[in-house]
């Protein structure tokens, strides 16, 4: 493998969700204060969403709005195996039904749970106001002019040069321990993700986001006090913030750090930046054996050795 390697980066797409979202906002398409009823609620399913009439689009980009996520919930984990072919087509609103006729888990901001259902329902939002597919406004706006070119939409299992990913033996989707068969395809459907990441991309291009980004430098118009403007995650995450798609890291042992880390079954990612040191450090591995179950301390201490590497060598 090299840095121009493609991998799936999961949730690092949602800085992708939430920048289209602030640009749609700054073109005049949408309110972060807007309802979320206001583009979906003509929608049959929208009345079972637990805190439907009261969630903003704010409160889905900071993940306030009391969602449950849907990637753990035993009955999406039992039916994973049904979005394992192309021909499976998958449904945004099929994600959203896993938690129709929940309980909320707190009235809509006023507590913090990460939720991937609420960026499902961002990527939904982005193709109301646009009257396209979601990745095709990131596409337009962010992939093409930074000339991400390594960055694709992750719409299928068959996906060109990606890395065999491994899991764990047992895990609860059911998936073997190579996630691809001899021609690299993959033996599931990442589409099954959508908004919540949605994205194949590779080191380099996840280093020249994450600069751009967080250099202010990816779109036209001031935005970082938008992007970096964090709630409180909980109680023990030792002060750790949400921003806009953003974790916010306020104090460590190199300043600051903003970022985003990526789990999805075979793949691990992490996208850091030091806005001390004007440092970006961006990794994958093809592997989430020992990571996703928190056995080992591999990804935070392959964050910390890059860190001090970059940080050293920019000096």
């Amino acid at each position: 493998m090299t840095p121009d390697t493609p991998m799936l980066a999961a949730s690092i797409g949602k800085s992708f969700v939430a920048a289209t979202v602030l640009a749609l906002e700054n073109e005049g398409h949408l309110s972060r204060k807007d309802r979320l009823s206001s583009y979906l609620g003509d929608r049959p399913w929208f009345g079972a969403l637990p805190n439907a009439e009261s969630i903003t689009i704010d409160q889905l980009l900071h993940h306030t709005a009391g969602l449950p996520d849907h990637v753990h919930l035993p009955d999406f984990q039992e039916a994973f195996a049904q979005f394992n072919s192309e021909e499976n087509e998958l449904i945004p609103e099929q994600l959203v039904g896993y938690v129709a006729g929940l309980d909320p888990l707190f009235e809509a901001g006023t507590g913090w749970a990460y939720s991937d259902t609420g960026y499902v329902l961002l990527g939904l939002v982005i193709e109301e106001t646009t009257g396209k597919p979601w990745q095709s406004s990131v596409y337009e706006r962010f992939l093409s002019p930074l000339k991400l070119t390594g960055t694709k939409p992750s719409d299928g299992p068959n996906l060109p040069g990606l890395a065999v990913g491994y899991t764990y033996p047992e895990n609860p989707l059911g998936l073997p321990e190579r996630t691809a068969d001899a021609d690299g395809r993959l033996l599931w459907n990442p589409a099954v993700e959508f908004a919540g990441g949605g994205f194949v991309s590779t080191s380099v291009d996840l280093a020249r986001w994450g600069h751009v980004l967080f250099n202010g430098d990816a779109m036209g118009f001031p935005y970082l006090d938008r992007l970096l403007d964090g709630v409180q995650v909980d109680q023990s995450s030792r002060g750790i913030l949400y921003g806009a798609g953003i974790a916010i890291y306020p104090q460590t042992p190199r300043g600051p750090v903003w970022g985003h880390g990526g789990w999805i079954p075979g793949y691990v990612s992490s996208l850091r930046h030091y806005p001390e040191h004007g440092v970006t450090v961006a990794f994958q591995i093809n592997s989430d054996i020992g990571i996703v179950d928190d056995t080992s301390d591999l990804v935070t201490e392959i964050e910390a050795a890059l860190a001090d590497l970059a940080i050293s060598l920019s000096r």
